[in-house]
């Protein structure tokens, strides 16, 4: 079973990592394909291709400038330290012992509009590139074109050789469309997280976000291979709703936020 997450804009790169472990991404060549054709715009196109302010478009710019393929832990961070953001605030990964670092290793993937797929452990230098950009590229017009069925391959070379080979699905719609169902050589199993709102229930972003992290650290910490075993997470408030689920959707449901 593996499990995918989306990466987040905000980014931590101040505080030191608390394990020296570390791996490569696996598609730095790509990434540095990527890197060339952002180093062609400048600040003003930089903002308006993420529609982000002067100052993180200068930010942004220069770390495009600045990014090298030559990562070592002076230069870059393990992937699962570096970001944070909602998701990652459910993950609460600083808290990981050495027995959850090696089983996320196995299991879990980050999503990435550079690095296409990244290990927890991998290195990688700041950047900020949603999957959603319409940067125009050798592949096509976007980054969905861009890396066509490669992110698809790569998760089925995980998968391969698993009996029953599962993905769940904790990766926000804009970094899932990255992976093409049809292609992908497992069972499609996607945790929703929703509120109770007058007579029913709403997903609520802020919510969702925190809930998907706390879902991929229950995984982890619990070293769960089988998704039926999805079905006892009951964290901050939240209980699996079978009425509301479907075989490929698992709805999980809560009365009040906690």
């Amino acid at each position: 079973m593996l499990t995918v997450i989306s990466p987040a804009k905000t980014l931590d790169f101040e505080n030191p990592s608390p394990t020296r472990k570390f791996t490569q991404p696996g598609f730095l060549d790509r990434s540095e394909r990527l890197i060339d054709e952002l180093r062609r715009l400048d600040p003003t196109q930089v903002g308006a291709l993420m529609g982000i302010s002067d100052a993180l478009a200068e930010l942004n710019h220069a770390r495009f400038m600045n990014w090298t393929p030559l990562f070592t832990p002076a230069n870059a961070k393990q992937a699962l330290f570096a970001f944070r953001g909602d998701v990652y605030t459910g993950l609460d990964a600083d808290g990981f012992s050495a027995a959850d670092l090696t089983f996320a290793q196995k299991h879990l993937r980050i999503l990435s509009g550079l690095y296409g797929v990244l290990k927890p452990l991998d290195l990688m230098q700041p950047y900020r590139l949603e999957m959603g950009a319409t940067l125009r590229n050798e592949g096509g017009r976007n980054l969905y074109e861009f890396w066509g069925e490669q992110i698809t391959e790569a998760l089925n070379a995980e998968l391969a050789g698993t009996r029953k080979p599962v993905l769940v699905n904790l990766a926000s719609e804009e970094y899932f469309k990255a992976v093409h169902p049809k292609t992908l050589a497992a069972d499609i199993i996607a945790p929703i997280f929703k509120e109770r709102k007058g007579d029913g229930y709403k997903i609520v972003s802020f919510f969702a976000k925190k809930a998907r992290g706390m879902m991929a650290a229950y995984i982890v910490r619990n070293r769960l291979k089988q998704p039926e075993a999805l079905k006892d997470f009951a964290q901050a408030g939240y209980r699996y709703n079978s009425e509301l689920s479907n075989a490929r959707e698992w709805i999980f449901t809560r009365e009040a936020a906690e």
